[in-house]
């Protein structure tokens, strides 16, 4: 399995506005405008927890594919930390305690270790870790003509294009809720392969009051035994 990557935008034919007039005097939200109320919601921030839904499909990834489970990010003293539990199809943890990388597959008995550092690279994991700027790192559009919602008071979506060219992202659509939560996530490759990762039961903040063994507990994974680990 490989760490999915996230968040992009389209070409400007019309330069945008901060604020502009619709009709009888209603402002527009215009694609920068959600991606500047997204990063200051996610930088105030400590921890971040959701359910998600992964669909992948494509021409070049084979028959559909689809997963499963539940994620957390935490950020403290400069440290970013995050876990991702696959619970289906088949058992897959990804943790980073912010030194290291694991990335556990049950079904394979293997658990690969990488140094954390390694992730910075990784669009999804800097934003989620308040690393990332998405106006830093992103050229910011509005969404494609298909991907438009069909309530705007529901969902403001918007398209990211990576100004420093990725080898897995072409470009990602990212759904933002009033509340400037992402509740869905498009990402497109350069081969045409389409993975979308839907989010459901988002909470915010929910460790703050957790105590730092409690913390170090959730951001730790003792493999079974006989597990064969791999170090990179």
């Amino acid at each position: 399995m490989q760490i999915t990557r996230f968040f992009v935008l389209l070409f400007l034919v019309f330069p945008f506005f901060a604020v502009s007039v619709h009709g009888a005097g209603v402002p527009v939200e215009y694609p920068e405008d959600v991606a500047a109320r997204l990063q200051r919601r996610y930088d105030a921030m400590q921890s971040l927890t959701f359910n998600f839904f992964q669909d992948i499909r494509g021409e070049m990834s084979g028959r559909p594919r689809q997963g499963s489970g539940q994620a957390v990010f935490y950020k403290h003293d400069g440290k970013a930390r995050m876990r991702w539990d696959y619970t289906h199809p088949d058992r897959q943890i990804l943790i980073s305690d912010g030194v290291t990388f694991s990335m556990y597959v049950e079904n394979q008995q293997q658990l690969l270790v990488t140094p954390a550092e390694n992730l910075d690279t990784d669009l999804t994991y800097s934003f989620f870790t308040g690393k990332g700027l998405l106006q830093r790192d992103f050229h910011i559009r509005p969404a494609n003509e298909d991907e438009q919602p069909e309530d705007e008071a529901e969902f403001k979506v918007i398209k990211l294009i990576p100004k420093t060219p990725q080898s897995q992202v072409q470009d990602i659509h990212i759904w933002v809720t009033p509340e400037s939560l992402i509740r869905r996530i498009k990402l497109q490759d350069h081969f045409g392969t389409i993975t979308v990762l839907n989010l459901s039961d988002i909470e915010t903040d929910t460790l703050s009051d957790k105590r730092p063994a409690e913390i170090n507990a959730i951001f730790a994974f003792t493999p079974p035994e006989g597990t064969e680990i791999i170090r990179q």
